[in-house]
């Protein structure tokens, strides 16, 4: 089993929105990084731990916990010409982007970036790393204990 950190913005994904849809699961649509991609197509297994991150809004950090609930499959959005994630040079035969379904598991009283970063034991987190910009990051098994343990 691996776990990860997934960020959504909340006006478009937030944790309420995960917890109240059909059978409490999203298809996480939009990843248009090669990398992030990457993840979610070669290492992510169904079962894995997600930590669900607000991003991009006044307050970011992690809301909730999830699991993944699918293996990757193409992400309709790259087809779809009214998207935002619309690809033009993706085709039905050769799509470029993927995605994985993940199901709600738990709302959490949100973690804020700020607090991630008091903790040593959470020093070497992708998600705290100057820079870092992806969407989709791995977390480590003590730092998945961590969070969920002594955080949570």
């Amino acid at each position: 089993m691996r776990y990860w950190l997934m960020k959504s913005e909340p006006d478009e994904a937030s944790i309420d929105d995960l917890a109240n849809a059909p059978h409490r699961t999203l298809p996480w649509t939009g990843v248009r990084n090669y990398q992030a991609r990457n993840f979610m197509r070669d290492v992510m297994q169904i079962g894995d731990g997600v930590l669900f991150y607000h991003s991009s809004c006044p307050e970011p950090g992690i809301a909730g916990i999830a699991e993944v609930s699918s293996s990757a499959y193409p992400d309709p959005t790259q087809f779809d010409k009214k998207s935002p994630y619309y690809d033009a040079k993706s085709s039905q035969e050769t799509p470029r982007w993927v995605l994985v379904d993940v199901v709600f598991k738990k709302k959490i009283p949100l973690i804020p970036l700020a607090a991630l970063r008091e903790h040593a034991e959470l020093q070497n987190m992708r998600v705290l790393a100057k820079g870092n910009r992806l969407s989709i990051t791995p977390v480590t098994e003590a730092e998945w204990r961590f969070i969920t343990k002594q955080l949570v």
